[in-house]
């Protein structure tokens, strides 16, 4: 792997300042044209991190400079923003689809190539179809019934646009079925009753199943006794090679009998189409000329062109994205989430643990920060790993010219002040780049208990304020400091806070802090985003008898 440690310096250093802050999901792009290849992607992201947590702790003075001796390794045709690349075959007349399996809610994983068809779409001013893939699914991933409305809410919020009426899938299966039985007349497709262990041997053998050499005129009766019999004993295969290199499309199944009661059509139905066999017919039949999915779907784009060709159809253009892994995401699996909010684990689907847009919405995070997250990426055909912060840089630019400053304090420990001076209230700058001001009444003072013992002992700085020497000790959550002076030396900072106010963060591992804030967040409204000083951005939830509720964003 080439050495790029002065490219990501260069470039970490030009996005900080262009954009005030240095984003690794900017400056990762630039590299692949220093010959950064998509493999190598994990092993320089920690270099990368690295290097913009470097970076963004220096002052703009400090950035110029270095800019000028690192300039020489950005390289002019990166000046120019290239965007979305180019599809095959674009025209006045594209049709793009999003096809959500109703699980659960639309998380930050699944919700990227939803993105990339809407951006798409809006790039060249297409229609756009939301069908909702809701065939019987399988006892491991079941149907959610709130689904349907979290998925349209995410997609909503998110700024997705798409043609009214949505489809449904399971108001489709008369379709579906007719072109059953346009496979099994036309000698495509056979009824299958093998037990599923003897159907796996003979796939991995390349073995026909004795099931497939039945007449037509038998096929078309066994189909039709499908619809009677017991669950589990029969199947629709359609007729592939068994020499087909991957065993797994070897006489792949179209249908299947299940009994599970359907969200929408209840027991109307029993026997259920796979979403191979649904793609395949409603991608032509709706008019899709554009499919953007995931990278795990490529068996599932050769079952598609099999049927199509079949049929005489022409192929939409298909293409594959890979997924992005977000490190510091511990949860980025819908069935999880599924069980957790089934289970009362999580409070619901809003549930900060799930990653779901509406858990994302009530963060603070905004839209506009995934669509520019998602766009960055692009479509990418590897996997990839990002930190999470690429997608809180972004959100963090949104929203930092509008979030007014307070203070906060955790575990908070009251000092005992000496010869501390006298005034009573203090003005304090409401945001560093607004002339706006808040009286904070100087009072009772308390600072978090961490500050308190990282500092012991040393001279420190009252955020705003002045200068205090702290004990070396704490008892009894109070601890004994000595006014030093009003001078704003170079030495540590921190919070404190006086005239209270009880509160809570909502964290993103679902764990409560309590905590004490500055009196002034009483002129806050419900939602409004604010910075907690050298704490983190947070929204404001509710606001209760006791206290004032709020959910962590980011840093």
């Amino acid at each position: 792997m080439v050495n790029l440690e002065n490219e990501i310096k260069a470039y970490a250093i030009k996005n900080a300042l262009e954009h005030g802050k240095a984003d690794a999901s900017k400056v990762m792009p630039k590299l692949f044209n220093h010959g950064l290849e998509k493999s190598e992607i994990k092993i320089v992201m920690p270099l990368i991190t690295k290097t913009i947590k470097e970076i963004n702790s220096l002052k703009k003075d400090k950035l110029e400079t270095l800019f000028k001796e690192y300039s020489q390794y950005v390289l002019e045709k990166e000046e120019k923003e290239t965007g979305l690349p180019e599809l095959e075959n674009p025209s006045s007349k594209m049709v793009f689809r999003l096809a959500p399996f109703p699980s659960g809610a639309l998380h930050i994983g699944n919700a990227k190539t939803f993105v990339l068809n809407a951006l798409y779409s809006e790039k060249y001013n297409a229609k756009t179809l939301l069908v909702m893939d809701d065939t019987i699914g399988s006892a491991e991933k079941q149907i959610a019934p709130d689904a349907y409305n979290l998925i349209e809410e995410g997609f909503q919020w998110l700024g997705v646009k798409y043609e009214k009426p949505v489809i449904y899938k399971s108001d489709r299966l008369k379709i579906y079925y007719e072109y059953a039985e346009k496979l099994i007349k036309g000698n495509h497709a056979y009824v299958c009753h093998c037990p599923q262990e003897k159907l796996r041997e003979h796939r991995e053998k390349g073995i026909e199943c004795g099931c497939r050499q039945f007449p037509v005129k038998d096929q078309q009766k066994r189909w039709k006794d499908m619809f009677e019999a017991a669950e589990g004993t029969a199947v629709l295969r359609i007729k592939t090679s068994m020499l087909h290199p991957n065993p797994a499309f070897r006489d792949r199944v179209l249908f299947k009998i299940s009994d599970r009661v359907h969200p929408r059509v209840g027991s109307k139905y029993r026997v259920w189409p796979t979403l191979d066999m649904c793609w395949a017919i409603d991608d032509h039949l709706l008019g899709i000329t554009h499919i953007i999915r995931g990278s795990d779907l490529f068996i599932e784009t050769d079952m598609e062109k099999f049927i199509w060709d079949i049929f005489k159809w022409d192929h939409p253009v298909t293409i594959h994205t890979g997924f992005v892994n977000i490190e510091g995401i511990e949860n980025m699996s819908k069935s999880k989430s599924q069980k957790e909010v089934a289970s009362g684990e999580y409070s619901g689907w809003d549930d900060p643990r799930t990653w779901s847009m509406q858990s994302l919405k009530r963060r603070g995070i905004r839209p506009e920060a995934i669509r520019e997250f998602i766009e960055s990426i692009g479509l990418n055909k590897q996997n990839i790993t990002l930190p999470v912060d690429s997608l809180y840089s972004i959100n963090r630019k949104l929203v930092d010219q509008e979030a007014n400053r307070y203070s906060l304090v955790t575990e908070p420990i009251e000092l005992i002040i000496k010869n501390k001076p006298e005034p009573k209230i203090v003005e304090v700058p409401m945001h560093p780049d607004k002339k706006e001001t808040r009286a904070i009444k100087v009072d009772r003072i308390f600072i978090s208990k961490n500050d308190f013992e990282k500092l012991k002992g040393k001279e420190i700085r009252l955020l705003h304020l002045y200068n205090l020497k702290l004990d070396k000790e704490a008892k009894n959550n109070t601890a004994e400091a000595k006014f030093t002076s009003l001078e704003n030396k170079d030495i540590p900072k921190i919070n404190w806070v006086s005239d209270a106010i009880n509160c809570t963060i909502l964290m993103p591992t679902g764990e409560k802090v309590a905590a004490i804030a500055e009196s002034s967040i009483k002129t806050l409204k419900n939602s409004e985003i604010v910075q907690f000083e050298r704490f983190a951005f947070c929204r404001l939830d509710q606001i209760t008898a006791e206290t004032y509720e709020f959910w962590y964003s980011h840093r």
